[in-house]
This record gives C-alpha cells, structure tokens and sequence, in this order.
C-alpha cells in the first residue's frame, strides 16, 4: 500500500512541479509588466475573491463532503447508481453557481470593499478598476468549481496525473493574456489578464472531459436537490462551507488588513505566498489529494489499521521532506526573491520587503502542510464538525495576532500571524485525533526524527555561513542569480540526504517509505 502511495503522490507531485513552475513564470511576468502598481494590487483582489469561492464551493466544502460520499458509492453501489449520483450532483451544484456567479457579478463594488476596505481610502479609481476586473473574473467560478468536481471523481478512481495538470492551463493563458495586453494597451492590459482567467476556467473544464469519458464517468447534469444521495452532501456540506469559509477568511484577513498598509503591501505578500505555494503544492496538495480518497475507503471498509497507517506514512513524509524546506526557504528567502522576481518593475526594495513576509510564512510551512494530512482523517469520517471547531478558533486567533502585528511588523506580521495560527491548528487537530484512539505516531517516527534534526541543523549552519548576504544577489545580473541559486539548492539538498546516510539514515528512510 505505502508503495502506492508514493507513486500517486510522485505522480501529482510532478505534475504539480510543472504547474508551479509554469506559476512561477506567470508570477515573473506580472512582476515584470506590472511590479507592485495599484493595477496589480486591484487585479489580485478581484482574482483572489472567486478564488475564494471556489475553495468555498469546489476544492473546500464540497470536496470535502462528496468525495467520502463518492468513495462510498463506488464501494457499495452499482456502475449506473454511481452514475445517477454523479448527474444529479453536477446538475444541482451548476444551478447553485450559476446563482452565485451572477450575484457576484451584480455586487461586485461591494465584494471589493469587503475583502480590501483600503481600497476605499485609495479614491474611485483602484475601487472601480478592482470592481471592473471583478466582474470579468467572477464566471471562473461555475467552470473551475465544476473541474474541482470532476476531479474529485478521478482522483477517487485514483487517476490523479490528469486532474493534477490543468492548472498548467491557467498559467498559460494568464501569461499570454499579460503580454497581448500590454503589447495592445499597455495602460490597459490587466483587463486582458481578467479575461483569460474566466476563459481558462471553461478549458480547464474541457480538458478533463476525455478522462471521464474513458472512466465511464461522463454524465448529462439533472437537477436532484431532493434526492438522498444529494442530501448527504448538502448535509454535510453545511459544517464544511462554514469551516472552508473560515480558512479562506483567515487567509483573507490578511488582505483585509494589508489594504490599509502601503502601496506595494499585497502584491508583497502575494509574491512570498506564491514561492510558499511551491512545496505547499509539492507536497501539501499532493498529499492531501492523495489521501482523502485513500481514507475514505479504508472508513467505508471499517479497515481502521490501514485507515491509520495512512495517516502515519503521510506525517512522517511530511517530517522527511517539510523541515528541510522550511529551512531553506527562511534562510535563502532573499536569493530566492531577487532571482525569480527582481526584473522591470519589481526592484529591489520589493524583494526586500517581500522577503520578511516570506520568511514569517516560512515559520507555519511544516504546519500547512501537516493540516493537509490531519483534516483529511477527520473528512473521510464524514466527521465536519470537529475540524471546523478547530479552524473558527485558528481564525480568532490569526484575527488576534494580526491585530497585534500589522502595525509593528507591517506585512511581515500577517504572515507571522497567519503562520502561528496555522502551528495552533495543527496542534489541537493531531490532539483531537489522540483522544479519540483514531491515530498516535508510530515509534518509526520518533526513531527518524532525531536524524532529521541533526540533518536539518547542518544545512541551516550552510545556508547561515555559506550563502552571501541578500544586498550581494541584487546586485547579480539575472545569469549570476539563477546560477547562484541552483548550486544553493543543490547543495542544501545534497548535505541534507548525505548527512542522512550518514546517519545511517538511509536504510531508515527507505523503510520509512515503505512500511
């Protein structure tokens, strides 16, 4: 089984590398054509709040309640059964989000002022172009929730390879967006951007349909509101749209308050966010891809010891690959901006000021990604509530801490804010799911940690001694800085697993994969 993990979870990782880096070349393109300008900070807005709805609608609650459903189905009930559901799930949630989409769209003015209220402060201008943008972006809603959907369905068949890739698409049509828009109007060019957000949804969608078809999975839509397999979701979407609302809103906060920072406060935040994307993606998403449906059916087998051991093998996957990451990330934040970013009109203050969000992200990094893992225990139990409780008093907390930071720290302690209530989340999951006998670290755990500490302490002793000082990268030429950065990560990554063999590790860790 552990072998099949790891080659589903290498599959979406892989297929996840090549969507961030594609990210990463989109976010080096809008660094370059629009830096940290007010067109940018309102296009982010106006990107980030449908985006906020889809994990509402599509990749938070709703995966969250149909994907254990699903699994179940697939066990218990005929191909035609399962095919019914499927209609009738597609049918209902297309009519909500069509609702959704179109309110949206109505209210967008207010949308804004809701999620960057200091964009009331900016004057009309930015508060009209982010409503503007708004109201382009808003229809990625119905087509990117529907793909979540679809590749919920896959994902349970365990075809992750496809579902895994289209982001890929997104990136590719918002990188050709940027450059036709501002080679036709260069004033104007962040509304083409807009546009291939909404149309990148409906490809996105297109693209998955040849997978459901081979699957025997592609059905018409009908309207079943009533019916009971419906209702299950529906009942247990409620508890799951109000704690996806909350993680998204607690992510969220940090706009809020950002608005009311200087000009260049979001677009910092978000440049640091998306290199903290990078092994959240690799690694978070994978895993928790990978394991809902894993999850889901050994809960619907009663199979509770390999319900278990999934969620062992998963942690100590996390402990291997995280740590590492978290440290190298804190330590070579300010490489790593000024190589992918620091080009047109992002300069060097901005690398700067984007590397203390980013290494105040780096904190809560293991936390973010260990959540992925524990949550999904909880959901492929069909057990909502106990999660959402946690994630209410995670958000309070960020609201707190955020309150507290972002006048001393400015951006950087929304980050740290966000970080800290991540830690929080984490702890009071893994302790919920002690108290009631349903997982406990295995002695393989604790026998590997040891190593990953000592190993980890060496690279943090490179990175601090052995990498020039940020000032000395910005004044690299962009040849020097790529040049500079790969042998950093190469050889990070290399003292790190040879410290690790030599630690006897390496015996350990391949059983460590395996059991």
């Amino acid at each position: 089984m552990s072998r099949s993990l790891l080659k589903s979870i290498s599959i979406v990782s892989i297929m996840t590398l090549l969507s961030r880096i594609l990210g990463f070349v989109r976010d080096m393109v809008f660094a370059h054509l629009f830096g940290a300008s007010a067109q940018m900070g309102a296009f982010l807005v106006a990107f980030k709040i449908p985006n906020f709805m889809r994990r509402l609608f599509a990749e938070g609650a709703f995966s969250q309640a149909f994907v254990p459903i699903f699994s179940e189905y697939k066990e218990k009930q005929t191909v035609e059964e399962v095919r019914l559901f499927l209609s009738r799930v597609i049918g209902t949630l297309a009519v909500v989000l069509c609702a959704v989409t179109v309110f949206g769209m109505v209210a967008a003015k207010y949308w804004v002022m809701v999620f960057a209220p200091g964009f009331v402060q900016e004057g009309k201008g930015q508060l009209a172009l982010a409503t503007d943008l708004l109201r382009l972006t808003f229809p990625y809603l119905l087509p990117i929730s529907l793909t979540a959907c679809l590749a919920g369905v896959l994902n349970s068949y365990h075809r992750f390879a496809i579902p895994a890739v289209t982001p890929v698409i997104l990136n590719i049509i918002l990188i050709i967006a940027a450059f036709l828009g501002v080679y036709y109007s260069p004033d104007q060019g962040i509304y083409a951007v807009a546009w291939g957000v909404m149309a990148a949804g409906f490809v996105q969608l297109l693209f998955l349909v040849p997978s459901l078809k081979r699957q025997n999975m592609l059905v018409w839509p009908r309207w079943g509101w009533s019916s009971p397999g419906v209702q299950r979701v529906l009942k247990l979407m409620g508890p799951a749209i109000f704690g996806a609302s909350v993680a998204q809103i607690s992510l969220l906060l940090d706009t809020v308050f950002a608005s009311f920072l200087k000009t260049g406060s979001i677009a910092w935040l978000y440049y640091s966010d998306r290199l903290m994307q990078f092994p959240l993606g690799m690694l978070g998403v994978a895993l928790g891809t990978v394991c809902l449906p894993h999850l889901s059916t050994y809960f619907s087998r009663g199979d509770e010891k390999n319900f278990a051991h999934v969620i062992d093998w998963s942690l100590r996957l996390v402990l291997l690959l995280a740590v590492p990451a978290a440290i190298g990330i804190a330590f070579v934040s300010g490489p790593l901006l000024a190589t992918l970013f620091q080009y047109g009109a992002f300069g060097p203050q901005d690398v700067l000021q984007a590397q203390k969000s980013l290494i105040a992200f780096a904190i809560g990094l293991i936390a973010f990604i260990a959540i992925k893992v524990l949550v999904s225990a909880f959901y492929a139990r069909q057990n909502i509530k106990t999660p959402v409780r946690i994630a209410v008093w995670a958000m309070l907390l960020n609201l707190v801490l955020n309150a507290a930071l972002f006048i001393p720290l400015a951006h950087a302690g929304l980050a740290l804010a966000t970080s800290l209530s991540a830690i929080f989340n984490m702890v009071f999951l893994y302790y919920c799911l002690v108290k009631h006998g349903i997982y406990r670290v295995s002695k393989l755990w604790w026998q590997v940690c040891w190593k990953v500490v000592i190993a980890s302490s060496l690279i943090s002793l490179l990175c601090y001694f052995g990498v020039p000082d940020t000032a000395v990268w910005l004044k690299w030429h962009a040849g020097q800085r790529l040049g500079g950065l790969i042998l950093v990560i190469l050889g990070v990554a290399g003292l790190y697993f040879f410290r690790f063999v030599l630690l006897r590790g390496s015996q350990a860790a391949f059983s460590f994969l395996a059991k």
